[in-house]
């Protein structure tokens, strides 16, 4: 069985990235024409960031970004996704407070664990490998945690345990809290999808099998 079926499945334990979510999301458009990036410098995340708290107010307790969603205007000043012209979002955005832990949604073992510096990267990361007798191996990856509390490589993890945290802008490539929830198949991670999280529209096609929408694995 093959991701995403396999979370039909009885036979696998699937638990909550972040167990307790309460309430209804923001949901934060951040595509060329959104109200959110409106006269905003999109590098001055620390005053994105209270934006996004105002906008998010009492009313909001987390929020989310979509999988698939064009950034071009937010990218715009990230050489390394205009070079390629690569501003199609390949994971989920889970927007949730700075130091919030995560936690893996399938028992697994960590594949990578590691820093990305830089402006607009992924600072501290972490890549999940899935595997079973019930289902096909995958791999899932966290982008913008705190890179002073990572897990060591080759850890096990069951469902459901606290493997990082949320970083704040000094460790998470200079972003708004949140992490980036990523999919990728082993063909995904044989391309190069691991430092990856963007796609050009020439390459939608194939990243169905490259990196499936990583909707399905992040569960309240």
């Amino acid at each position: 069985m093959y991701y995403p079926f396999l979370l039909y499945s009885r036979k696998v334990n699937h638990r909550p990235v972040f167990p307790r979510l309460e309430g209804d999301p923001f949901i934060a458009d951040l595509s060329p024409n959104s109200p959110l990036l409106q006269g905003m410098d999109v590098r001055d995340q620390e005053r994105f960031q209270r934006v996004l708290d105002e906008k998010m107010g009492s009313e909001y307790r987390w929020g989310v970004s979509p999988y698939l969603e064009r950034r071009d205007t937010l990218l715009g000043d990230c050489p390394q996704m205009m070079a390629d012209r690569r501003f199609i979002h390949l994971g989920l955005d889970v927007i949730v407070g700075l130091g919030t832990p995560l936690h893996a949604p399938l028992d697994a073992t960590v594949a990578e664990s590691g820093y990305e510096s830089g402006e607009g990267n992924y600072g501290g990361y972490v890549l999940l490998k899935h595997e079973s007798p019930y289902f096909e191996t995958f791999f899932s990856f966290y982008g913008h945690l705190c890179k002073d509390r990572l897990p060591a490589v080759g850890k096990a993890l069951p469902a459901g345990a606290a493997f990082a945290e949320i970083g704040d802008f000094h460790e998470n490539g200079n972003w708004f809290y949140h992490t980036h929830i990523q999919v990728i198949t082993q063909k995904g991670l044989d391309q190069g999808y691991v430092s990856k999280g963007y796609c050009a529209e020439a390459d939608l096609a194939q990243m169905n099998d490259l990196c499936p929408s990583s909707i399905p694995l992040f569960k309240r």
